[in-house]
């Protein structure tokens, strides 16, 4: 895949142009619990315009069905079956790899459970009920002791597991620390690396499509180093939200392949044609806007819609920064628009 040098435009609406959109959910549709702005309107009409809503997510907390009764509750029905998490994904990698029947040594919430059940393995809760594997997963109960339970066995030589390594996870109160976290803690007393399952690796791609049959996907998320870079990976366009955990600094300052096919504020971005960035030399333009980098700086003029004037400055970033990340100053132009 080449290396964008800018934010696509489309000639139509997200929603009419992809047959489904593979969403995120932390920071996307929701934070904490509780929907975020625009989300369950936008959803609803991309679902009657046809588009198929799949969700795809890190958390391996909760089973697909609490998660399809939350969205549900929230004013979007879903089905179990059009949840993708990376519980599962890890599942699946785990039962590659060991006979069937097998013990599996699980910190995590009931999703984890509930997906290595799903695959015919059977979740322990000790070193000592000698495992074929160990798994982490988030869990907002873990315990230290869970965590003693899981260094002993990878220093035993169990192979280890991790549905995901996200450092932190969006929540009604702010970011707290995610399941990278927790791996972490078990990285530092064993050494260890565990296989990992989820965004942007190989295993949850190949879940999402194995589980939603999708033929023209667009992932939408609000992470650069998992939706976005998993949409890159599986070699598929990506739409970012600016809901959770990116800003728009962050989006500036992308390394290639964590750089979106499209920008927007919300999931009303689904709705709408996305605007096109035109280059002219070292200039981008887009809407009432145009960017350009100097030596030190990155620089804007004209008005109109803030977004029209972050995607423009994300062309002139990305163009100067190349195959590596701008470092240029920004915070003048971002103060300016407002982001």
């Amino acid at each position: 895949m080449t290396h964008r040098t800018s934010p696509n435009g489309s000639e139509g609406p997200l929603d009419t142009a992809y047959d489904t959109a593979l969403l995120d959910l932390d920071g996307v549709v929701y934070a904490g619990g509780d929907a975020i702005a625009h989300a369950v309107e936008s959803l609803g009409t991309a679902s009657g315009h046809g588009m198929r809503l799949a969700y795809v997510t890190n958390n391996a907390s909760r089973t697909p069905r609490a998660v399809a009764d939350h969205l549900t509750d929230l004013g979007v029905p879903a089905e179990a079956e059009d949840v993708i998490t990376s519980a599962q994904a890890v599942a699946r990698l785990i039962a590659d790899q060991v006979p069937a029947g097998a013990k599996v040594l699980a910190v995590g919430g009931e999703g984890l459970f509930e997906a290595l059940r799903e695959r015919g393995l059977r979740p322990v809760e000790s070193a000592e009920d000698e495992p074929a594997a160990a798994v982490q997963g988030y869990g907002p109960d873990l315990r230290w002791s869970q965590l003693g339970e899981m260094a002993y066995a990878v220093n035993r030589g169990v192979p280890w597991f991790a549905s995901n390594t996200d450092l932190t996870i969006p929540s009604a109160r702010g970011i707290a620390p995610g399941n990278g976290a927790a791996v972490e803690v078990v990285r530092i007393a064993t050494g260890g690396q565990p296989q990992v399952a989820g965004k942007p690796l190989p295993p949850m791609h190949r879940e999402t499509v194995i589980r939603t049959g999708a033929k023209r996907p667009l992932v939408v998320g609000d992470r650069l180093d998992t939706d976005i870079e998993g949409a890159h990976a599986g070699g598929v366009d990506s739409l970012l939200v600016l809901t959770g955990v990116t800003d728009a600094a962050g989006l500036l300052a992308a390394k290639p392949e964590h750089r979106p096919t499209y920008v927007a504020a919300d999931l009303r971005g689904l709705l709408v044609p996305q605007p096109d960035v035109t280059a002219d030399g070292d200039a981008f333009r887009c809407g009432g806007w145009t960017a350009a980098a100097t030596a030190d700086a990155l620089v804007l003029d004209g008005d109109g819609d803030p977004l029209d004037g972050l995607r423009a400055l994300c062309g002139a970033a990305w163009s100067a920064a190349g195959e590596g990340q701008c470092g240029l100053d920004a915070g003048k132009v971002l103060a300016r628009l407002g982001l």
